[in-house]
C-alpha cells in the first residue's frame, strides 16, 4: 500500500491540495489559475490518498460517482455559458448575477469554472478509479 511516510502524510497532503484547488478556482477569472488547474489538483489530492491510503480510501472521499459529476460539471458549465443568452447578451458574457457585500460579485464567468472545475476533477479520477482497478488493487 505505500511507505509509512506516505500513510503518515497523505491525509494531510491530500487536504493541502484540496485547499489549494479551491484556492485556484476562485483566483482562476482574474490571476492564472482557474477551473482546469484546480480540477487537476483536486484529482490529485485524491491520487495522493490512494497511494498512502488505498483505493477504498480515496473512493470514499468521493461520495458521488464521479461520472455522474461529470454530468453535473457539463450542466453548470452549460447554464453558466447560456445565462448571457438569458439575460440579452452575448454567448459566454461575463454577466455578474449576484453581487456578494465585502467579496465581490458572483457571476457566470465563476460558474463556468466551476463547471470545468467538476469536469476535470471527475474525469481524472474516474480515470484513476479504473486504472487502479485494472492493476488489481
Amino acid at each position: 500500500m505505500g511507505s509509512f511516510i506516505l500513510r503518515t502524510t497523505s491525509p494531510l497532503l491530500s487536504a493541502l491540495l484540496a485547499l489549494t484547488s479551491v484556492f485556484m478556482l476562485l483566483r482562476g477569472h482574474h490571476d492564472p489559475g482557474g477551473g482546469f488547474v484546480g480540477g487537476l489538483l483536486l484529482a490529485a489530492a485524491v491520487a495522493v490518498r490512494a497511494l498512502g491510503l488505498g483505493n477504498r480510501a480515496a473512493r470514499a472521499v468521493v461520495p458521488i460517482a464521479p461520472p455522474r459529476l461529470i454530468g453535473v460539471g457539463l450542466a453548470i458549465t452549460i447554464a453558466a455559458s447560456a445565462t448571457g443568452i438569458v439575460l440579452g447578451a452575448p454567448l459566454l458574457s461575463p454577466v455578474s448575477l449576484v453581487a456578494l457585500h465585502g467579496v465581490g460579485v458572483l457571476g457566470a464567468v465563476l460558474l463556468f469554472d466551476l463547471g470545468v472545475y467538476v469536469v476535470v476533477a471527475a474525469t481524472a479520477v474516474t480515470i484513476l478509479f479504473e486504472l487502479s482497478e485494472e492493476d488489481g488493487s
